[in-house]
């Protein structure tokens, strides 16, 4: 009942709102779109008019149809979508294609889309910075430093510690609120202490791939880059790609909240997860296998 009344109350709140531009203005001064890997698609996606009005926003890692639904059903005006789902060019606009539907539901709607993807990902206090929070810090910096940058922007980071690697398995669990995956290094063992932590939010294959660390964490790698990293004496914990970024939403809603003034209500989708679930197998099955 007191869930029920708190968005009840919430749903009561009124909010002046802001432009569109003036929204993605903030956006942009927290991590500007120019941050992005040249590779990216990022910033305004659509654009639903010039003059859009917006009151209420929705956070989400993936823009899905799912997604798309619950953002209808609860009236926002605009979207921000971690992953951009307008990556490669459309060449038509069909209801035949998941992502092109997305894009006719959000025009037919009147909601705006935005996002930043590699942009947080770089920024100071952004998506990277948010995951090394499951590590116990002693130091922190870029492992591709930003050029020009003098304020520890960049790809990826390269933490110090010290922990034992069962410890930091399960602050990371409890970090991510999800499983994880652990790939031991060959002379690794859970009681062995880490000093040297790589973070890529992710894919972080290629970002973190020749960096001289204890371990490194990341969403998601190849089963030949877990074994070459094993094989270099880095033991490798995967999260899934989008629970190594989903948590960074429920931070960034208050970071958002305070730089829009609260003129805007900011909230973070339902309906959003990862794609990979996991099955675990019965006792019966387990317990029958043994006795095979």
């Amino acid at each position: 009942m007191l869930r029920s009344a708190l968005r009840l109350r919430r749903s009561m709140a009124t909010f002046s709102g802001l432009k569109l531009n003036e929204v993605v203005n903030v956006l942009e001064k927290f991590a500007p779109a120019s941050l992005a890997e040249k590779w990216d698609n990022v910033g305004l996606l659509i654009e639903p008019s010039t003059d859009k009005h917006v009151e209420r926003i929705l956070l989400t890692n993936d823009l899905t149809e799912p997604v798309l639904g619950e953002a209808l059903e609860k009236n926002v005006d605009l979207i921000i979508s971690y992953h951009p789902p307008i990556f490669r060019p459309l060449t038509r606009i069909t209801m035949s294609n998941w992502k092109e539907r997305i894009v006719v539901g959000c025009l037919a709607n009147s909601k705006a889309l935005y996002s930043p993807h590699t942009a947080w990902d770089k920024v100071v206090g952004g998506v990277n910075d948010w995951l090394a929070k499951a590590v116990d810090i002693k130091g922190i910096k870029p492992l591709v430093p930003e050029p020009g940058a003098v304020d520890g922007t960049g790809s990826g980071r390269l933490v110090e510690t010290s922990m034992p690697i069962s410890q930091l398995v399960h602050a990371l669990q409890d970090h991510i609120d999800n499983s994880v995956h652990v790939a031991y290094a060959v002379d690794h063992h859970p009681k062995t202490f880490v000093h040297t932590v790589g973070i890529c939010a992710g894919s972080g294959g290629s970002v973190l791939k020749g960096i001289k660390a204890d371990l490194v964490i990341t969403g998601e790698m190849s089963h030949h880059e877990l074994l070459d990293f094993n094989h270099n004496g880095t033991t490798v914990l995967l999260c899934n790609h989008s629970n190594s970024e989903r948590g960074f939403l429920r931070e960034f809603q208050c970071i958002l909240k305070e730089r829009l003034q609260e003129k805007c209500e900011v909230i973070v989708s339902e309906k959003d997860k990862d794609p990979l679930q996991t099955a675990f197998r019965s006792n019966s099955q387990a317990v029958q296998q043994v006795k095979q």
